[in-house]
């Protein structure tokens, strides 16, 4: 079993409160679960309306799939309209 675990700093540019930030964020999470069957929440920076850390992790069999679907997200990341990233790391457990 390989866990793999991703954490993304994100910027909301559009966000002018933390409500819009929340719905930013609760948008792209369940797109995140929804498209790639992961676990993702928010982690970090909480108090900031235009900043966001989330944390990302997937289970798999095999450490070089959880690499590959953790590249999927950073790539998924990239091209979001409403978000900016910042800082993208990743680990297998």
């Amino acid at each position: 079993m390989v866990i793999g675990v991703g954490r993304a700093t994100l910027r909301i540019a559009g966000a002018r409160s933390l409500k819009d930030k929340r719905r930013v964020l609760k948008s792209l999470l369940t797109r995140l679960h929804n498209r790639f069957n992961v676990a993702a929440a928010e982690v970090g920076l909480h108090d900031r309306h235009r900043e966001a850390e989330i944390g990302i992790a997937c289970v798999s069999t095999a450490g070089s799939h959880a690499d590959s679907i953790l590249a999927a997200i950073l790539e998924f990341l990239q091209i979001q309209g409403d978000i900016e990233l910042i800082d993208y790391h990743t680990e297998l457990f």
